[in-house]
């Protein structure tokens, strides 16, 4: 039987890459949690979406690159991401970054060749040039014009082998911007970068912004449609449902459809870690490169990400220092005074 997760592309990262999502991982805003702003389709979509539930409304338009897709929106993270690194560390946001593509596909577990340089760069057209007009409102602001989700991007630095772009500077919008701000964002499993389908991503992002905490969640299979913005027959999402809840592979929560056609995700005791990152306060980063060069100079051979992952399971124990970042430095100390 295939796995029905892709492989770790990057099971070993590069420092940056550690540093930035391995203790600060990656969130996702709840606007697009909640609501379907991308595409499930794996091939160009041309359509005009109009999306209502309840009091919110949505109008989305593509240019001639399509609409934006659910991978697509890898991107959104990545950057949403590193805002929100700033926003965390005190230090204030800007909406404009610069990103190293690389780092970027390995951060999303994708590949590093050629052809998925290409690809980022139409998925950057695609999110660039999308038209959106919602009244849903972030940081308690709505947003009275169309805009895209990137505002613009261009690309600062190529590579002389293959023509390849390097750097990237970005520019998120106002909307998705305020949202960082606000701090309207879940914490979301590294994993979700290895679900193979689009549907299947979006079940989990609704999953983690319904479910949460909570032991389970349910709702009906219509409503469900409705929200993942499928285009499917619900004869054909019905049978999908089915097939996922035979594999239950979703990060973080197990899904199940009983014979009233109603959706019951419950909660995975193994979730319990990524869930409590929303909580746990964050290491700095020149906390983490302190603790880093302690361990390298006492020559003990160890592993250093399992010793963040110790200390981050000693957090989510409910251990509360006053000074996080002093915290982490004194158990890396203790850990080398101690070593055997």
């Amino acid at each position: 039987m295939i796995n029905p997760l892709l492989p770790d592309r990057h099971p070993t990262r590069d420092f940056f890459i550690a540093d930035i999502f391995d203790s600060l991982p990656f969130k996702d805003d709840m606007a697009s949690m909640e609501h379907p702003f991308f595409s499930l389709s794996t091939k160009k979509d041309l359509r005009d979406l109009h999306y209502t539930n309840g009091q919110s409304n949505i109008t989305i338009k593509p240019n001639s690159d399509g609409l934006p897709t659910i991978f697509d929106k890898d991107i959104l993270l990545y950057c949403g991401s590193l805002i929100m690194n700033e926003i965390n560390q005190g230090r204030p946001p800007t909406k404009t970054l610069r990103v190293s593509a690389h780092d970027l596909l390995i951060a999303t577990n994708r590949s590093t060749g050629g052809e998925s340089y290409t690809r980022l760069k139409k998925s950057l057209d695609r999110l660039q040039g999308v038209s959106i007009k919602t009244n849903i409102k972030t940081k308690n602001c709505e947003i009275t014009e169309a805009f895209g989700i990137f505002d613009s991007y261009r690309i600062v630095e190529s590579s002389r082998i293959k023509d390849r772009m390097v750097k990237l500077e970005i520019t998120v919008s106002d909307w998705f911007f305020n949202s960082l701000v606000g701090k309207e964002v879940l914490t979301i499993n590294r994993d979700y970068f290895r679900l193979r389908k689009s549907l299947e991503r979006r079940l989990y992002e609704i999953a983690r912004k319904h479910c949460g905490h909570n032991s389970k969640w349910e709702v009906g299979l219509e409503k469900l449609k409705l929200k993942t913005g499928s285009m499917s027959s619900l004869r054909k999402f019905r049978f999908f449902i089915k097939e996922q809840s035979n594999f239950n592979h979703l990060p973080d929560y197990e899904i199940n459809l009983n014979d009233k056609d109603i959706i019951i995700f419950s909660q995975r005791k193994s979730s319990k870690q990524i869930l409590l990152f929303d909580e746990i306060p964050s290491l700095k980063p020149n906390t983490l490169t302190r603790g880093a060069d302690l361990v390298q100079q006492a020559e003990t051979g160890w592993d250093y990400n399992n010793l963040r992952e110790q200390f981050t399971e000693q957090l989510i124990n409910g251990f509360k220092p006053d000074n996080v970042n002093g915290a982490f430095i004194n158990f890396i100390k203790n850990k080398i005074r101690n070593k055997p």
